[in-house]
């Protein structure tokens, strides 16, 4: 809010700010300078992508509801495209909307059925896009598991090392509390018959390991965290 013409009312002043001294400037010239070129530096980082002039403005005014908004985009997609009904309170069974994902570009998604909740706290769903069957695993929120889920790794935290494909856990090299150098191997992941193995992408000590030999994993599944 700027200054309004003439000045806010000294009784108004007195009763809101109750002796505290009022601002006579515009609010924005008591914030600090933003060095965007340092700023476009940090976020590219954080992103991992091509940062636009509206990330950083957007970041330098509200830091932490963008990087909110780019976590539950990362893991959602974008949700501007749903209409506001859908947004807040989902599809009813049978029902059938049309989602315009870019100009010319239309698909009619229909919820046929939602599958029995799993001991994992998850459900299948069952829908049709553009007439063609389709199904996906989501997390039920309101169901609570029964086995133990494994954490997710956060993509904006450099510490977090997590699968990039679903396979097995074949051997973890290195341990809790050990040092190691960047390139060192920490373990070894199997996908489709191939070993892969994961490297330390800096020097670090490993703070924890969310794994163990013979483990299932999935996509995103954290594996280890350094210190």
């Amino acid at each position: 809010m700027g200054q309004p013409y003439g000045g806010f009312p000294s009784e108004l002043q007195r009763i809101i700010l109750k002796g505290r001294e009022p601002i006579k400037v515009r609010p924005g010239e008591l914030l600090a300078p933003v060095d965007f070129t340092d700023l476009k530096e940090t976020l590219f980082h954080k992103l991992d992508r091509q940062v636009t002039s509206f990330d950083m403005i957007s970041y330098a005014l509200y830091p932490k509801v963008f990087m909110d908004h780019q976590k539950f985009t990362e893991q959602f997609g974008d949700m501007s495209v749903l209409d506001t009904p859908t947004f807040f309170y989902g599809m009813r069974l049978g029902e059938e909307i049309e989602v315009e994902i870019e100009q010319g570009k239309t698909l009619i998604v229909k919820l046929v059925s939602v599958g029995e909740a799993q001991v994992d706290g998850t459900r299948t769903v069952y829908f049709e896009l553009n007439g063609q069957p389709r199904e996906v695993v989501i997390n039920d929120e309101n169901v609570k598991a029964t086995v133990q889920v494994r954490p997710k790794a956060d993509k904006s935290n450099t510490k977090h090392i997590g699968a990039s494909m679903p396979g097995t856990v074949i051997k973890a090299i290195a341990s809790k509390g050990e040092k190691v150098k960047k390139g060192d191997h920490l373990m070894i992941t199997e996908a489709m018959k191939m070993e892969t193995t994961v490297q330390a992408p800096f020097d670090g000590v490993i703070k924890d390991i969310y794994v163990e030999n013979n483990e299932a994993i999935h996509v995103g599944d954290l594996l280890i965290e350094f210190e």
